[in-house]
This record gives C-alpha cells, structure tokens and sequence, in this order.
C-alpha cells in the first residue's frame, strides 16, 4: 500500500478527480438547488415552476442563494463518487481477472453498479441531508436577529429554544394545567415539559426545518440517527442510479469500440489493440448515460429529499418505537422509503435533475480526461513498468498470479475512477 501511494500517478488521479467533481458540482450546483426546493416545496395543487422558484429565491437572498449548500454538496460528491466508482472498478476487476481481453459484460456493469451505488448512499446521505437544509434556508424570510436577541434578552427561558421559536405563555400555562391533573411520578415534570421547545410556541408542531440545519442543532434534536434520515429511499435511488450509469455506458461504449474497430485496417484481435475512447465521446457518452439514469431513478429522489425536510424529534421517534409504529403505506413504499401521501409528487423536477446529473457527468469526465492524458502512458507495457509495484503488493491484493499483467492493469484501473 506504501507503494501506491508514493506513486505520482495516484496522486494525479487523485487531484484530477477531486477538481473535477469540484467543477461538476459548482456548474450544475443551482439546478439542483431548484430541483430541491421544487421538491419539497410541491403540494397537492397546482406544481411550482422554475420562475416561480427562482423568482422567490433572487428576492429573499439573490443570486447567492442558487448556491447554499454548495460546501456540503461538494464534500457528499466527493466522498460519494470516491466509493461509487472505487467500488465499482474492485467488482469488475474480479470479472476481468483470468480473460484475456479487458472486457466487462453489461449485465456486470449492471450488478457492479448496483452495489457501488448501495455504498455511495451509505456515505453521501448525512451530506445530503445538510446541503438540503441549507437549500431550503434560500427560500424562506428569516426573523431579524435583533429582535431575536432582545426576545432571548427579556426571557430567559427562550434561551432553551432553538431559532425562529418565541414563547407562547398562554399556551404553555395550559398545557401545564391540564397536566397537572395527572400522578406526578416524575420529580421535575415542568422541566422536562421544557425540552419539547415547540410546546412553549403553542404551535403543537417541532420548529422549521430552516431553523434546525446545523449539525450540532440537528444532532442535539434529532438524534444522531437523524444524518442518515432517507438512506432507504436513498439506496434504492443510488443503486438504480449506479445499475443504469454504468450498464447504459458500458453498451455505448462497446458500440462506440465496434464502430471504430470497423474502420481498423487490419482488423484488431482484440480490445486492446482498438485504444480508448476519444475524451469527447467518453464525456457524451457519459452525460446521456447520467440523464437516463437520473430519469429513472428520480422518485426515489423525491421521496429522498421531502423525508430529510421533516423535522423529527428523537423524543417522537423513541414513542414511535415504544408503540411499535407502523409507517402507512404498500409494502414496496415502506421498503422503499416512500410516504402514501407523495405519490402524485414523485416526478417533480425530473426534468432539472435530469439535466444536472447529464451535465455533471459531462463535466467531470472532460477535464479528468484532459488532465489524465498528458501524465498517463501511451502503452500499457509502459503503464506498468512506470508503476514499480513489487510481486508481493499483488499477491496480497489476490488479484491474479504473480508478474501477471493484467493483474497489473487492474489495479492501474483502480487508481482512479475515470472510465477507459
């Protein structure tokens, strides 16, 4: 392990990886910000469009806004797309091993992509769930500060509160006089009454998901379990999502490898002697391979993302465990992670996500093979002669015998996720 990461084409792969996603993500960051608020902003009625969306964030935070959660969104890629395509290229190096061609079948990139999407959704949620919030917060007229400050000043007690909370004493002597009523086995009810921050609001609901988007606040309310709060929807979206990419890229480009064999006088023997793709059609063909599998995958998406905008307490959470609650619903929803009541809103925003997911995977793939190409060898022979890696680094990989080539290959294949 030493060895490979001394190595400077690890790091090359590296640094071209993360600077593509980096880029992917600041292109098409703003649709996805639209996409979401769409989401989780549909109703049963009339469907918001883009201007309307737009409109309403360029008049609460500008421009700017198109951006919140860029951060979060950067690190989640970055850390997802790291073990999507890592992977994905261990499981098809295992198919690879003991062929003489370097050939991965579509029904393997399928199955490989599966997992490598099961695994992304596993890392990238807790991300996704911050960038969410932090979207959310770019469409919503917040309290002044400082009234906040001279409320909080006044009364004491709203320093237990969390943001955009205010005290509803009315309410909150009601609530203690009905209660009150009940055997007090508990030594100190009023002040465990206190913890439930919404009950002082008379609201009788938790506070706004825009109020509760640090991850200390987040984690203080909600529990830790709450960062992974839509990794059902999530696993099903990323492994649909992962099958689709890398199978719809895998047929392109066999087709794309045919059409130019065709043309090669003498004909090749095998893959090998046909060369990779051009960085042009790599990137296309990883863009429209991205659109079709974000289509696909989308209301997964959306039962993904309106599940993250609910606030759930983790006091309400332990009731629902003591009571054995039951989430309503068909048994694919409940399995699947999708509310009863989405049904006629997990399409919205196809369209912009969509187009994200096509236009970052076009992104990325474009100057990670730009950057790649000049510092790659021209041959594998010399792939693997610039590589030093001794005999006994593959026999602990397991990957193929010993000095054997394509074991070699493998693992040049590995370094880095850009496809070949």
């Amino acid at each position: 392990m030493d060895e490979l990461l001394k190595n400077h084409m690890f790091a090359a792969h590296a640094i071209a990886a993360a600077g593509s996603v980096t880029l992917g993500t600041a292109v098409t960051h703003p649709l996805d910000t639209l996409k979401t608020l769409i989401q989780v902003g549909a109703g049963s009625g009339k469907p918001l469009v883009v201007d309307q969306v737009l409109g309403r964030v360029r008049s609460i935070t500008g421009n700017l806004g198109l951006y919140y959660g860029f951060g979060w969104s950067t690190l989640g890629r970055i850390s997802g797309l790291a073990a999507r395509f890592g992977s994905y290229e261990l499981l098809t190096a295992f198919y690879k091993d003991g062929r003489e061609d370097n050939y991965v079948y579509v029904s393997e990139a399928l199955l490989a992509g599966i997992a490598a999407g099961a695994l992304e959704a596993l890392i990238s949620t807790p991300f996704e769930l911050l960038k969410l919030r932090a979207q959310v917060t770019a469409a919503v007229h917040l309290p002044a500060s400082s009234s906040f400050t001279a409320n909080q000043v006044n009364t004491p007690v709203i320093a237990r509160l969390l943001r955009g909370c205010t005290l509803d004493k009315k309410a909150w002597d009601h609530t203690i006089k009905l209660l009150s009523t009940l055997s007090n086995k508990h030594p100190n009810m009023v002040g465990a009454l206190k913890e439930y921050p919404w009950m002082l609001t008379g609201s009788g609901r938790p506070p706004s998901v825009y109020d509760v988007k640090r991850p200390l606040s987040i984690i203080s309310l909600e529990g830790w379990g709450a960062l992974w709060r839509g990794l059902r929807p999530s696993v099903v979206r990323d492994s649909i999502f992962g099958g689709i990419f890398f199978s719809s890229w895998q047929f392109l480009h066999i087709r794309v490898l045919e059409q130019k064999a065709m043309e090669m006088n003498p004909p090749p023997r095998s893959i090998e002697e046909i060369g990779p793709m051009s960085p042009l059609a790599a990137s296309l063909a990883a863009g429209a391979s991205g659109s079709l599998a974000a289509a696909a995958s989308h209301c997964f998406d959306t039962a993904k993302s309106r599940s993250q905008c609910t606030v759930l307490p983790k006091y309400v959470s332990m009731e629902r465990r003591l009571l054995r609650w039951k989430q309503p619903g068909y048994w694919i929803e409940r399995a699947s992670g999708i509310h009863p009541s989405d049904r006629n809103l997990l399409f919205r925003g196809i369209w912009l996500r969509s187009a994200r997911s096509g236009l970052a995977s076009f992104a990325m793939e474009q100057p990670t093979m730009a950057l790649i190409t000049p510092i790659t060898p021209k041959t594998k022979k010399e792939a693997v002669t610039s590589l030093h890696f001794s005999d006994e680094l593959f026999q602990e990989l397991h990957l193929v015998s010993v000095g054997d080539i394509m074991g070699k290959n493998h693992v040049i294949m590995m370094i880095g996720y850009v496809f070949e």
